[in-house]
């Protein structure tokens, strides 16, 4: 039976393992769709991860909601280190492994990881009623309803169920060793700081109950962490990974710089200093300006997309949103990461390269949306993995002007002046300085 079970295990860890790393591939070849965009490496890169995806500094603008955020993000990775004993039990068909090595070490850490446990079963509580019940404006707008949602409803609730089934394991545990039953005597653990006050409820059952009980919470347990790993990449929390490389990657330069165009800037050179237009500047292919479709994006647009956390801080201090705009950047974030997997699961079931009609811009994104932006960079100060809503629609306004023609009609009349007159005023260059004489005289 133990042979039995030992087999079974490892044919949930294989499984589990092959399922995510097929979606990761899948995953990793969307963003490698987005043109490449080469990022210089720096020190202060280490230093956003550490501050920002393990630090969470930019949540703690509201501390109360940051504390319990943090306890559900650490609270949950540091537990399930827990993961490699359990892994290892599993497959030697040992029970608790670690402790006779560790001692009173092992005890401690089990106890700090049932206060863990603890505060992230609270945590997510909070946030089902924040969601649900209290209706928090920018975690119940229009672009979640649906699969957004319940996507956070489900994993709330599955953290709730695998932290539960963790101290109800820890509590059949430790009423067997109160037994004495069998190798559970033999393993003293810990005093349970957390499950040890739900120890009395188990402790009239049987030796047999308690068994049964203790593994079926332990396979409930693990089963349900490696549910959780597959789910991931189907699911907003996809963050809880991507966070790390995507503040690592993330841009150092000012906020409020923008990336010019260099064929622009040429442009204007040209049309400023005639005499500098080489003669096989005629011959020149046109070179596509801005972002229609993903693959116009670049790589870290991309993963911008896929690490969005859908938390809603972005849209909360976008001031078009405020002022009942239809722009929202979460919306834009959730587009591009929509459209990037229907391009992959295109890509991979059409390998002779077929493709759709559709385009990011016009068919996920509209017009409206994007010229309702002022490029006021709240949403890049206020997300906390350092991602750059802004980004994006730059690049697709900029296909939209310069390719489409296709700009508020307010716009044409200083587009003209530009390129009549080098300014969005309607005066001779020969002119420009004049405004010095009048503020002397």
């Amino acid at each position: 039976m133990q042979l039995v079970q030992q087999i079974l295990f490892i044919v949930l860890v294989a499984a589990a393992i092959w399922l995510f790393t097929k979606k990761a591939i899948f995953i990793r070849k969307n963003i490698n769709l987005g043109r490449d965009e080469k990022i210089e490496s720096h020190p202060d890169r280490w230093k956003n991860v550490l501050l920002m995806a393990f630090g969470q500094k930019r949540m703690f603008d509201k501390p109360l909601v940051a504390f319990l955020h943090l306890a559900v993000y650490a609270g949950f990775i540091i537990i399930n280190v827990e993961i490699l004993e359990i892994i290892l039990d599993g497959i030697l068909g040992t029970h608790r492994l670690f402790a006779p090595a560790l001692g009173n070490v092992y005890s401690f850490v089990l106890d700090f990881f049932e206060v863990l446990a603890f505060l992230v079963l609270t945590s997510c509580i909070v946030f089902l009623i924040r969601r649900n019940i209290v209706h928090v404006r920018r975690l119940n707008m229009k672009e979640l309803n649906g699969w957004p949602k319940s996507d956070a409803n489900y994993i709330l609730f599955f953290e709730i169920v695998l932290m539960s089934l963790f101290l109800i394991m820890n509590a059949a545990d430790k009423a067997l060793q109160l037994k004495g039953y069998g190798h559970y005597a033999e393993v003293q653990t810990a005093s349970f700081w957390v499950s040890g006050f739900i120890t009395p409820v188990f402790q009239n059952l049987s030796a047999a109950s308690l068994v049964t009980i203790e593994r079926a919470a332990w396979w409930m347990h693990i089963a349900g962490i490696f549910v959780f790993l597959n789910y991931l990449p189907y699911s907003k929390h996809l963050h809880i990974l991507l966070a790390f490389p995507n503040t690592y990657y993330a841009r150092l330069q000012p906020q409020g710089k923008m990336d010019n165009m260099p064929e622009i800037q040429r442009e204007v050179l040209y049309a400023m200093q005639p005499e500098t237009i080489p003669a096989e500047a005629a011959n020149e292919e046109h070179k596509k300006f801005g972002a229609k479709d993903i693959n116009d994006l670049s790589w870290k647009n991309l993963l911008d997309a896929y690490t969005c956390t859908e938390c809603g801080r972005c849209t909360a201090a976008c001031p078009a949103n405020q002022t009942g705009k239809k722009l929202s950047p979460r919306k834009i974030m959730m587009d591009t990461r929509d459209r990037m997997e229907e391009v992959g699961t295109l890509r991979d079931n059409n390998p002779d390269g077929q493709q759709d009609s559709k385009t990011l811009l016009h068919d996920y994104i509209t017009t409206e949306e994007l010229w309702a932006c002022t490029s006021c960079q709240a949403c890049v100060q206020v997300c906390p993995v350092l991602i750059s809503p802004l980004s994006i629609i730059n690049q697709l306004k900029r296909y939209l002007a310069l390719e489409e023609s296709n700009q508020p009609t307010e716009w044409n009349g200083m587009y003209s002046n530009v390129e009549n007159n080098f300014a969005p005023w309607k005066f001779s260059p020969d002119d420009r300085d004049s405004w010095v004489a009048e503020m002397k005289s």
